[in-house]
């Protein structure tokens, strides 16, 4: 890791790449431009929606460095998002733009970076105490995927582990969970942590609820449950969302204990961000202490819900500075 420059950053491209959403902006005079949001779906490649934004830019010639946080693993400068046909590659992108660096890391890595510089108005505490001076911070995530990553402080700064957790075996904690589990796995063979963590994973906690129950029920969006469960008008929906919040208390108490993250854990993505009243009265934190005899190891682990929906952009400015790239 380089020291942080004393220099203004220069005209450096962001972009925070999912597999629903892709936004870019322009850091410029160490201020993060105004964001442009795109859906992933109206584009056949990235290099198609990359070439939309930089050709709406006055600017676009200036640009000489780029950071890229994206929805997938990254391996040798490219990376093929898990949720979308898309494939980023830093060396086509630096031949096609004349881009002197291009970065490439994971989405949650971005999340990772942004936990030390997020402010009291950009999270809401689920519970626990104060943060430990110098212990890892954790960040996870359900949105299209499961993103997870770790940031650990040293003395120059931090250091930010990529993960993908999301993809880990998904254990139940009772014996509901356990048959919503087994009528997974007749789907989907291996049953991950996304594969109920996330969009699409609420909606297959909703099918497997009502098939459990014997009903009938047409199939929902992951909107639609989340709506239907937070105000009461489906008994399933409600069931499904309470699931999904528990399910997410069991995973994140495992990832704090993995990783002894006593600096705080912290939740992104987008389904929870609209919810957050609901979330804080639900299973989450009970069964993130859930823990048997480590329950008490966790009981002061704050966690943090990220009420920002533009954090990774804080993480990814924070990477820029700390690398000088620009």
């Amino acid at each position: 890791m380089k020291a942080a420059s004393t220099r203004s950053i220069q005209d450096v491209l962001l972009a925070d790449i999912g597999g629903t959403n892709a936004r870019f902006a322009v850091l410029a005079g160490g201020k993060v431009g105004r964001l442009a949001h795109m859906a992933v779906h109206d584009y056949g490649s990235f290099g198609e929606a990359l070439g939309a934004y930089l050709g709406s830019l006055p600017e676009a010639g200036k640009i000489r460095g780029a950071i890229l946080a994206a929805a997938g693993v990254i391996q040798d400068g490219r990376c093929a998002l898990t949720n979308s046909s898309w494939v980023i590659d830093a060396g086509e992108l630096r031949a096609a733009h004349g881009f002197s660096t291009v970065r490439l890391i994971n989405d949650f890595e971005a999340v990772a970076w942004s936990l030390p510089a997020l402010s009291h108005d950009q999270i809401l505490q689920i519970g626990g105490g104060q943060p430990v001076a110098g212990a890892p911070l954790a960040a996870l995530g359900p949105g299209t995927g499961l993103g997870m990553a770790v940031s650990v402080p040293h003395a120059t700064g931090h250091l930010v582990l990529s993960s993908e957790g999301g993809h880990s075996t998904m254990a139940g904690s009772s014996s509901r969970e356990d048959a919503v589990i087994a009528y997974l796995r007749q789907r989907f063979g291996h049953v991950s942590a996304e594969h109920v963590l996330s969009g699409h994973g609420l909606e297959n906690l909703h099918e497997a609820l009502a098939a459990l129950d014997n009903l009938a029920l047409p199939r929902r969006a992951a909107a639609e449950i989340t709506r239907a469960g937070i105000e009461g008008t489906c008994p399933t929906s409600r069931a499904a969302v309470d699931m999904f919040c528990a399910m997410l208390g069991t995973v994140t108490g495992n990832l704090a204990l993995t990783v002894g993250a006593r600096g705080g854990i912290f939740i992104g993505g987008g389904i929870l961000r609209h919810m957050p009243e609901y979330f804080a009265r639900s299973p989450f934190r009970a069964r993130f202490e859930d823990k048997g005899r480590l329950g008490k190891y966790l009981e002061p682990i704050p966690a943090y819900l990220i009420l920002d929906e533009d954090a990774a952009f804080v993480g990814l400015r924070a990477l820029a500075e700390v690398e000088a790239i620009g």
